[in-house]
């Protein structure tokens, strides 16, 4: 099933989020108009719907219209990355359960990017800190930008693993770049794969991507009563807005 963005044009098949930064009216959505603001938050190194209960398997993302520079995406893997982690913050990580919040993620790009019936929709949620694919075995860490606390830690000191956990996983030399041709189609699997977009000059060139996100069998773990989610400090704001362009920040 496809998991719609809530800036998602609804002009396609319902398997099929439509992704562009162009209006209904098929005109380039203006600089400083807050949906831009929005999606300048795909800049983050993210697994697509990981803020759901059920995160999401695979994405399928198909390159309609593309700029002629710019506005790439880059791909990592948690698997690689956990697999040269030394032996014993392997063991630290293990059954951990890390809570994850759109929201919050959302919300380290610009205020009141949520209405609260939106955020109202996507709950923080917990999931699996360690995943292990089913039919390898093979382990990958799981986190993301929507990653924000861990069951059991203070929140600086979460905070401050998941910050370094993406960090070994997208050091340049394990980071590749898809420089989109009209018409690609990239697959990837979201339980070990980190991805993000990059700029492009938005005030000038289209860009129309089209996405169908596979949703995944169940929960990655139990159930965290009452999850709750610290207010993001300065330090998660600028490590937020640490990855966006200039021109896209807020406030």
């Amino acid at each position: 099933m496809t998991i719609r963005s809530i800036n998602s044009q609804a002009r396609t098949l319902p398997e099929i989020a439509n992704l562009p930064n162009v209006d209904a009216k098929d005109q380039i959505i203006p600089a400083g108009d807050k949906r831009n603001l929005f999606n300048a938050g795909n800049q983050m190194w993210h697994t697509d719907s990981s803020f759901k209960r059920v995160p999401a398997l695979a994405s399928l993302l198909s390159g309609r219209e593309v700029p002629p520079e710019g506005g790439e995406t880059q791909y990592a893997s948690m698997r690689v990355a956990y697999e040269r982690l030394p032996a014993d913050l392997k063991t630290f990580l293990e059954n951990k359960v890390a809570i994850h919040s759109f929201e919050y993620s959302r919300g380290l790009v610009g205020d009141e990017l949520l209405t609260p019936e939106h955020a109202a929709q996507v709950p923080p949620v917990p999931q699996a800190l360690v995943r292990a694919n089913p039919a390898n075995r093979r382990k990958a860490y799981y986190v993301a930008s929507h990653a924000c606390e861990i069951v059991g830690m203070p929140t600086g000191e979460a905070r401050a693993l998941i910050r370094d956990l993406l960090e070994r996983a997208t050091r340049p030399e394990l980071v590749y770049t898809h420089r989109w041709q009209p018409g690609d189609l990239v697959m990837w699997d979201n339980r070990c794969t980190l991805h993000r977009g990059r700029p492009w000059d938005e005030n000038k060139y289209r860009r129309v991507m089209h996405r169908t996100t596979v949703a995944g069998e169940g929960p990655t773990a139990p159930d965290v009563p009452d999850a709750t989610v610290t207010r993001a400090a300065e330090i998660d704001i600028a490590w937020g807005r640490g990855q966006l362009t200039p021109v896209e920040l807020a406030g």
